[in-house]
This record gives structure tokens, C-alpha cells and sequence, in this order.
């Protein structure tokens, strides 16, 4: 099935549902940077992202920091536009983040 890139008014709707992610200059992907307790809250984070991303095979660009964790998403299948794909993946990394203490 072919995935379809949001227009600017979409994205903005669901970037309102979103606190503390930020749409790029260019408009083609959102990010978002969770500070946590130490590195070990941190990795353990990124590895509970890793399982959310192979559940819905859609990848971001996330980096691992001392105590940060910070993702880039878009989708490459849409020509690196944005899509639903990449705001259900935020979702989903907003609902674990407060189990690992990010904030």
C-alpha cells in the first residue's frame, strides 16, 4: 500500500497533538529530545524505541546521548516526506517515554 505524505494543514493538526515535537525548517520531518535520569535510563529507552519501531517497520533517526535520547522522523517510502506513519510512531514513543522518565 502506498504511503501518501500529509498536507502542511495535516501535519500542523497532528504537531498540536504532539508537545515538545518540532517540525523542521524544511517541513519534512518532526523531532523531538527527551532528557532522562542517567545513561542507563537513556539506553533502555532507546531500546524500547527500537521495539516500537520493528513492530510498526517504520525507522527514525534516533540518537543516543549520555542522558538524552533524540529521534528524527519521516518516511523515506513517501520521498522523505511526512506521513501518518511518522505520527503514530511519535504516539506510541510519547506513551513509553514517561515509564523511563523522560521528559
Amino acid at each position: 500500500m502506498p504511503v501518501e505524505p500529509l498536507s502542511q494543514k495535516d501535519i500542523e493538526d497532528r504537531l498540536r497533538e504532539l508537545p515538545g515535537w518540532s517540525l523542521s525548517d524544511d517541513h519534512d520531518r518532526i523531532s523531538r529530545s527527551y532528557r532522562l535520569a542517567g545513561h542507563f535510563a537513556a539506553t533502555a529507552m532507546v531500546v524500547h524505541v527500537a521495539q516500537i519501531q520493528e513492530e510498526l517497520d517504520h525507522h527514525s533517526d534516533l540518537t543516543l546521548g549520555y542522558n538524552t535520547v533524540a529521534l528524527t522522523v519521516n518516511t523515506h517510502e513517501a520521498g522523505g516526506a511526512l506521513t501518518e506513519r511518522d505520527f503514530q510512531l511519535a504516539h506510541r514513543i510519547e506513551e513509553i517515554a514517561s515509564v523511563h522518565g523522560a521528559g
